[in-house]
């Protein structure tokens, strides 16, 4: 399955059976610039001086602003979100673990995000199953700058008229795909 169309959001139908354990994607890039940084702190209340104060900024270890944590966050979930990888098949996010915000994303960084299937379990009730989606975000020059354990809860294919469900991919089988992909 490929993923990415044009940046707009892609509803294909999935369902938790169409992810297999190592299933990944790559997103496009995203420039990360002081509008984004500034509307982030509008938005959240969190005007702490790392992000607003350049002057202050510049007296820190990290030689000036920088982007919020959660910002960086927001923007790898939504970069795979506008890959299509997903499709429609995610129902909620359960839990997000292990978040370690690994280097400063400065304004002017592009970052990149790689998203893969870490695990899949059916769960205890049949519309439903459990992804656990491993993230990677990267800058312009491959530095690792966040990683983090996404649980989704996903839905399952309907059963057909016999009670089985459709048809799953087969085990073992992988796909990696790079947004924008045909």
């Amino acid at each position: 399955m490929t993923a990415g169309t044009n940046g707009a959001f892609n509803r294909s139908r999935h369902y938790f059976e169409d992810f297999a354990l190592g299933d990944a994607v790559l997103s496009s890039g995203r420039t990360v610039d002081i509008g984004d940084i500034t509307s982030f702190a509008g938005l959240t209340g969190d005007h702490y001086p790392l992000h607003v104060d350049e002057e202050y900024g510049r007296a820190t270890r990290f030689g000036g602003r920088i982007a919020h944590g959660p910002l960086t966050f927001a923007l790898a979930v939504g970069r795979i979100a506008l890959s299509g990888f997903l499709g429609d098949a995610i129902v909620a996010l359960l839990e997000c673990q292990n978040l370690r915000a690994l280097a400063p994303v400065r304004p002017g960084d592009t970052i990149r995000v790689r998203a893969e299937v870490a695990a899949a379990e059916p769960g205890s009730k049949r519309a439903y199953g459990t992804l656990r989606l491993d993230y990677t975000v990267t800058n312009q020059k491959d530095e690792e700058v966040m990683r983090f354990r996404t649980v989704l809860l996903a839905r399952r294919r309907p059963q057909d008229a016999s009670g089985s469900p459709g048809a799953p991919r087969s085990p073992g089988s992988h796909r990696e795909s790079t947004e924008g992909a045909r």
